[in-house]
């Protein structure tokens, strides 16, 4: 795994491996499906040695979601013997891959041979689960006082009685973001990113990092306990859709943003363009621009709060300017006053885009043997250091690729013990 990279020296940058950030930190990985797998590509992209442990008979699920990438490029079932998961390429890479079965009884004393060499354990799995099998927190903790045992789950490690299986698209409708989504009288809508768990995956990595900080400080880890709900909730929280609908506002406003109206997605002739012109200057501007300086002495459009209380009517002038126009004209008038606007683009041609490409904040998506063998991106590391190295490996490892690595160089096993390990079906 890289952990560092070397750079051309010069009379500022001696000619030194750059360090990541976490390039001292061992991670444990028991984390399946999406929002785990996420934290735990996240902090293995700042450095970390990131050990997964997977079942050896099925490994992650990830590993069988379509779509799939193989030397014939990318296609919805499995062509191939070695076609791999798209998302297994996302989510696997920069780890360690190792099986270990957890319900067979001699993984037990392996898993306590990997938590003594661990300073962080990630898990999402239901509360409960990994107690029966040896791997809850409190027998962790009694292996290695100083480990951060990070629980990721839909509703608390601490949820007590109620259902505890959560998908994104359910966490979505508990948290209420999905009535602050669509159409004003039309029915919810489903955030089209899985936000739920790319969310808590982001808490769990600050709950990590904050938590190994004070281990480091004081020698002693504790559990750090992060929620799909409580991480979705939280966001929808922050903003004040109680104290709007006490105003008698409409909380579902469609493609505007009624608090800072003129502000949303407008159509134009050949496509959509996002517009915010939340201030008196900018709404003022704008209207210039679209010829209509009649609405700046308006009394209904004239300041921000008479805007809000007005916002339909407002997008309304709008949008008949905007649909009289190609989307790029309607961006370039716009941007030439200092208005923010944008075209509204499809998720193609924003991976795409040369900035975020030349900042690897998106990266070409790699078969493990075939290379680029399809146009296809996936998520980058969207953190740049002026110190430090930081990236994502190209590739995800194999199901068991690293049980030579980990299993021997790193514990010691021997060939025999290995071998019997095989055999017993326990990795």
């Amino acid at each position: 795994m890289t952990v560092s990279k070397t750079v051309q020296p010069d009379e500022n940058h001696p000619t030194n491996p750059i360090p990541s950030p976490l390039s001292d930190v061992t991670i444990l990985d028991l984390t399946v499906a999406l929002a785990g797998p996420v934290a735990t590509l996240l902090l293995g992209g700042l450095g970390a040695r990131v050990i997964k442990i997977e079942n050896p008979i099925d490994g992650d699920p990830c590993r069988c979601n379509p779509p799939y990438i193989g030397v014939d490029g990318v296609s919805l079932t499995r062509r191939r013997p070695d076609d791999v998961s798209l998302s297994a390429v996302n989510r696997l890479r920069n780890k360690l891959g190792v099986t270990l079965n957890l319900k067979n009884p001699q993984s037990r004393a392996i898993l306590a041979d990997l938590v003594r060499k661990a300073d962080v354990l990630v898990e999402n799995f239901s509360p409960g689960t990994l107690d029966r099998l040896g791997a809850g927190y409190e027998s962790v903790r009694a292996i290695n006082p100083r480990i951060v045992y990070c629980s990721i789950t839909g509703f608390g490690a601490d949820a007590g009685a109620g259902p505890t299986k959560a998908l994104d698209t359910t966490i979505q409708a508990l948290s209420g973001i999905m009535n602050v989504s669509g159409e004003e009288g039309e029915p919810p809508v489903r955030i089209g990113v899985p936000i739920a768990d790319i969310s808590v995956a982001l808490f769990g990595v600050i709950g990590v990092l904050a938590a190994l900080h004070q281990a480091r400080r004081s020698g002693i880890g504790q559990q750090v306990d992060v929620s799909m709900l409580g991480s979705l909730t939280s966001l929808v929280a922050s903003e004040p859709y109680d104290a709007m609908e006490q105003c008698g506002a409409a909380v579902r406003t469609g493609q505007t943003f009624q608090r800072l109206a003129p502000f949303g997605v407008f159509r134009a002739s050949d496509g959509y363009v996002a517009i915010c012109a939340y201030t008196d200057a900018f709404a003022h501007s704008l209207f210039r621009v679209m010829g209509r300086e009649d609405l700046i002495h308006n009394d209904r459009f004239r300041t921000r709060d008479t805007r809000v209380q007005n916002f339909r009517e407002v997008d309304a002038e709008i949008t008949k300017w905007t649909m009289s126009l190609p989307a790029a004209d309607v961006v370039a008038k716009v941007h030439a006053v200092g208005i923010p606007v944008s075209q509204v683009r499809d998720p193609k041609t924003a991976m795409r885009d040369p900035r975020v490409v030349a900042r690897h904040d998106t990266v070409p998506l790699l078969h493990p043997q075939y290379g680029r063998v399809g146009d296809v991106y996936g998520m980058g590391l969207p953190i740049k250091f002026s110190a430090a190295s930081a990236e994502f490996e190209p590739s995800p490892p194999a199901l068991g690729q690293h049980n030579q690595a980990v299993y021997a160089d790193m514990l010691g096993y021997t060939t025999e013990q290995l071998e019997q390990l095989r055999r017993d079906g326990v990795i």
